[in-house]
């Protein structure tokens, strides 16, 4: 039994049955492909059996690296860009407290991040920062190679080894990176450091539930076996269910595509709750990089309302019609917060007292759906009943696997990225790079 619901409904005006069952052999079809390891970038499909074939031994050793370093920092900085940090990121930030950083009580570090941008003054922040915090790190690349992620590392590995001595510093340092080559398997195994491979066949914005994201998501005190557990319970119905009605994966991929084939070129992935947001940042990765390319793909966009109605609800409602709208919608919260009655009512919502925010907030989606539909924009809602390490795991593999169907679907290759070097030869010429 899965918790992840897809509803459509709202999309029935553009999404026929007709459209559906037309669409649905090309569906399962591309299904079939992914399987049998038979479509475009096979060599990049390790992702679909982790939740079934993750070895134990690795939940253990991150275990033992958590207890060994969590009593001895407050923070903990995870170096990567794009899929080597916005996953756990996504989940990490799904979980905690939006107010986190200022628990003194905490009994796991508080996780940050650095690799994912050049900005000077980020780094000249970090750094003071970390004068005054006790911490360590993970440094997360395949290659050790990309500019971003090395500079961060050279900067704060310089650092860690200044405050505590080069042998207690090696000892607060974990890489995740290729299992036999490239600069920092090679600067790990030189320094001694703790180290987890980075499959080969996993690319980065799937590499969530490999150690890339489960030791960030463990250092921060949550729980990955139940991540795992979710992905694996929403693989297997992924895998053996082909009546698209009860497969979201699928049917999410077919609705897409319709849309697309339809004039609507912009998804924009919507939710009612600001700890969502970092999902939608992996999620814009995960599509726009896997279906973005050959001229092709859908955009993928996101806002988080109530807020964004105060700034771009108006276009959503009035402008141009390119968009069609998927709402994360999450049934329970963990917590209750009464709205205190006032005599005198000069705000004049004492009419909302005798309301949880959570019914209110519901009632803001329901309102929302109801004017973006009458107003000619398709809307898809995916439903899950609370945010747990549980539900994310569903949420993360239920993505990916559409995502695989959706870019066949396409006609595209979803594993490669040839578009991303071009910045970078640019820059490289630009920096002065030796050849060799």
């Amino acid at each position: 039994m899965i918790d992840i619901k897809l509803e459509i409904d709202g999309s029935k005006k553009f999404v026929t049955e007709e459209k559906i069952g037309k669409f649905s052999a090309k569906a399962l079809e591309a299904k079939k492909n992914l399987l049998s390891r038979n479509g475009l970038g096979n060599d990049f499909l390790g992702w679909v059996d982790l939740p079934s074939e993750t070895d134990p031994k690795i939940f253990e050793s991150i275990r033992q690296d958590v207890a060994r370093l969590a009593p001895k920092s407050e923070l903990f900085v995870v170096i990567g860009i794009g899929g080597s940090y916005l996953g756990a990121r996504a989940v990490i930030e799904a979980l905690q407290s939006e107010f986190e950083s200022f628990d003194c009580a905490k009994k796991h570090p508080f996780v940050i991040y650095a690799g994912h941008t050049l900005s000077e003054d980020y780094y000249h922040q970090l750094l003071d920062l970390l004068d005054k915090k006790e911490y360590s790190l993970a440094v997360i690349s395949k290659s050790g190679t990309t500019t971003e992620p090395a500079v961060a590392f050279r900067i704060i590995k310089s650092h860690l080894e200044g405050k505590y001595g080069k042998t207690e510093a090696k000892e607060r340092i974990i890489a995740i990176t290729d299992a036999r080559k490239g600069a920092l398997h090679d600067i790990a195994v030189k320094e001694g450091y703790s180290m987890y491979v980075i499959p080969d066949s996993v690319g980065g914005r799937f590499s969530v539930l490999t150690p890339v994201g489960l030791l960030p998501i463990a250092m921060a005190g949550y729980d990955i076996e139940k991540l795992m557990q979710g992905a694996r319970d929403m693989r297997d119905h992924c895998i053996h269910e082909n009546d698209i009605e009860k497969n979201p994966a699928l049917l999410y991929a077919i609705t897409r595509n319709i849309l697309y084939q339809e004039g609507r070129k912009v998804e924009v992935l919507t939710n009612f709750l600001p700890n969502l947001k970092y999902i939608s940042e992996w999620w814009k990765q995960l599509y726009g990089e896997s279906e973005g390319k050959d001229g092709k793909g859908i955009l993928p966009h996101s806002l988080s309302f109530t807020t964004d109605l105060h700034s771009m609800g108006q276009y959503i409602q009035d402008g141009e019609r390119l968009m069609f709208e998927t709402f994360i919608s999450v049934c329970r919260p963990h917590n209750h917060v009464s709205i205190p009655s006032d005599e005198e009512n000069f705000d004049k919502i004492n009419y909302l007292t005798t309301k949880s925010l959570t019914e209110i907030n519901y009632n803001a989606e329901k309102g929302t759906i109801m004017a973006h539909i009458d107003g000619n924009v398709p809307v898809m809602r995916i439903e899950f009943p609370e945010i747990t390490e549980y539900t994310l795991g569903q949420l993360i593999y239920f993505f990916e696997f559409a995502c695989a169907i959706s870019g066949y679907m396409l006609g595209v290759n979803p594993f490669n990225q040839p578009g991303v070097e071009a910045y970078k030869r640019n820059m490289f010429k630009f920096l002065g790079k030796p050849e060799n």
